[in-house]
């Protein structure tokens, strides 16, 4: 067999040359410890599934998978460093899909697009949503759009283009409200400053809220996607609140363009399988995350649609490329 070896080796790398694909090559895979990168907050949601999620990987496929925190940009840096990573499966990346999704649109150069990142497999949706302290005058969400048509309100976000902040720009578009944004690097920055008493209110993943509000101190007013949090069910849409205006956020896996198509079958089977174990279903319930698994074909039509649907959508509101 060894002297067979270098000999099959030097058929693998012919047949890669013309195209085609070794089969003894990718049933290594991984070969190597993975790298699964976080583009948002270390200690965020996103964080927490990653984690989550990478154990059940390590369980699999019998390599670690190393969860790096690259945050900044609402999420820009991170998955431009996918983007710029082999196409070999030990780079991924598990983000919403904001960064792929909206961030091109607004930014100019940014080569980010569903056609320069390869989408995996959909793992949560994330339902966003609007919270106060539990002693603020705004006790519901009418309170605040009142005020919010009087005087000057402050909120804070997870980032310039993210999709909570993307929800409170299309609210105040359509409620004519005078807000004055403040961008974090992730919720849990802008929830502290809620706290603290800077602003009036903040946008953001309604989990990373969640224990805030079960502590107590602070209240969630409505949520901007098409359906109610399970764990809020009190709360409303702002559809029901005859609002229309609606921000859909699902986050999943990612790896660099050009990936093996063995290998990313083997990651979507991952995916199916993670998404299924009980330690992902526990992850989620105690950080009040919802698990959405999309196939690799559910998840990559999901994104390509919502990268056409938001470049609409900025076109259409007048938006100007930075």
């Amino acid at each position: 067999m060894n002297k067979l070896k270098p000999w099959i080796q030097g058929l693998c790398g012919l047949l890669m040359a013309v195209g085609q694909t070794c089969t003894w090559a990718q049933d290594a895979y991984p070969s190597r410890p993975i790298t699964l990168i976080n583009p948002w907050a270390a200690g965020s949601s996103t964080d927490i599934m990653a984690r989550a999620v990478a154990d059940q990987f390590f369980k699999q496929m019998g390599q670690s998978v190393v969860v790096v925190s690259r945050d900044g940009g609402s999420g820009v840096i991170g998955m431009s460093v996918l983007m710029q990573a082999p196409a070999d499966g030990l780079t991924l990346a598990f983000t919403p899909m904001t960064p792929v999704t909206i961030q091109p649109h607004h930014l100019k150069d940014l080569k980010l697009s569903p056609d320069t990142i390869q989408p995996v497999c959909g793992i949560t949706e994330n339902i966003l949503g609007l919270s106060v302290r539990s002693d603020s005058p705004f006790k519901t969400l009418t309170d605040l759009i009142a005020a919010g048509k009087t005087k000057s309100l402050t909120y804070g976000s997870p980032g310039p283009n993210s999709a909570p902040f993307l929800a409170v720009d299309d609210l105040a578009r359509n409620q004519k409200l005078d807000l004055v944004h403040v961008p974090f690097k992730g919720d849990a920055a802008s929830i502290q400053e809620l706290l603290a008493g800077r602003l009036d209110f903040a946008t953001s993943i309604a989990a990373s809220a969640a224990p805030q509000v079960k502590a107590g101190t602070v209240r969630l007013l409505a949520v901007a996607s098409e359906r109610r949090h399970p764990g809020f069910p009190e709360v409303p849409t702002l559809r029901e609140m005859g609002i229309d205006v609606t921000q859909l956020s699902f986050a999943g896996l990612f790896a660099p363009r050009g990936t093996p198509p063995q290998v990313l079958a083997k990651l979507d089977a991952a995916c199916a399988l993670a998404v299924k174990s009980e330690p992902v279903k526990e992850a989620a319930q105690k950080s009040n995350q919802i698990l959405a698994y999309q196939s690799m074909q559910q998840w990559d039509k999901r994104v390509h649609d919502e990268f056409i649907k938001q470049g609409a959508a900025f076109r259409a509101a007048g938006g100007v490329r930075q």
